[in-house]
């Protein structure tokens, strides 16, 4: 049975907030909703509880951060550090976000419509049964999938200006596991030298329509449109990009 409340974070003190939040889910609420939400800090962090957590406004850095089962819907844009070391759960921003988003992250799942910001998906990593994903619509910054070490990375592109490029520079710098997915094509010399380009499988086309039908459902888009344009895969290929670089 399904137990809704709503919070007004107008003007209230991020820890003041999130000890709200607390206290609702104590008090046994599995849906809250939050209006006048404007740069509080850490909302969800290290939450287990299978809530949901709806907000209006734009909730400040590390949203998500450590953050074990709820989902959380911001219908605006989110600032930096989203997804921190995520473990499981979901966030889907129905608008832009940040930078160094699901740093760590090893589990649970990023949607974002819109454009991300710098080192999007750095040392994001599997655990275990856990495969984590951060599915971009808009364009990324530099240092994509820096040191990436496991997941799914999956750029969209969509509506991009053709005069702005899909994704900015040191894509997939240093990256040992995962695999990033672009739909459309990225200058080699983007690319750190231990990525490779390589042409999706059956599996790697299972795996996108599993993950982009979620992602579709979730912000009102049409996968049929998103699968109509061709998608690049990057890989590793090597597991000690800079092995040589510290030892001998």
């Amino acid at each position: 049975m399904e137990n809704k409340i709503s919070i007004d974070a107008g003007g209230v003190y991020y820890r003041k907030l999130n000890e709200q939040i607390r206290a609702a889910i104590a008090d046994g609420a599995t849906e809250i909703g939050l209006t006048g939400v404007n740069g509080q800090r850490y909302i969800g962090d290290g939450i287990s509880d299978k809530v949901s957590i709806n907000m209006d406004g734009v909730p400040g850095n590390d949203l998500a951060t450590f953050m074990n089962g709820p989902v959380i819907t911001v219908h605006n844009n989110a600032q930096d550090g989203m997804g921190n070391t995520m473990n499981e759960g979901k966030v889907v921003i129905h608008g832009h976000a940040g930078d160094v988003l699901g740093y760590g992250m090893r589990g649970g799942k990023l949607h974002i419509l819109g454009d991300v910001g710098y080192r999007v998906g750095i040392h994001m990593k599997s655990y275990k049964t856990k495969i984590p994903a951060i599915i971009v619509g808009g364009c990324a910054g530099d240092f994509f999938g820096e040191y990436m070490a496991g997941g799914n990375l999956i750029l969209l592109g969509l509506h991009h200006d053709k005069d702005k490029p899909i994704v900015g520079d040191y894509v997939g710098t240093g990256m040992h596991g995962g695999t990033i997915y672009i739909r459309g094509e990225v200058e080699q010399y983007k690319l750190g030298a231990e990525v490779g380009v390589m042409e999706l499988t059956e599996e790697d086309n299972k795996t996108l329509k599993g993950l982009l039908t979620e992602y579709c459902t979730d912000l009102g888009l049409n996968l049929d449109d998103i699968m109509n344009k061709p998608f690049i895969k990057l890989i590793p290929i090597s597991h000690r990009p800079y092995g040589k670089l510290y030892a001998y």
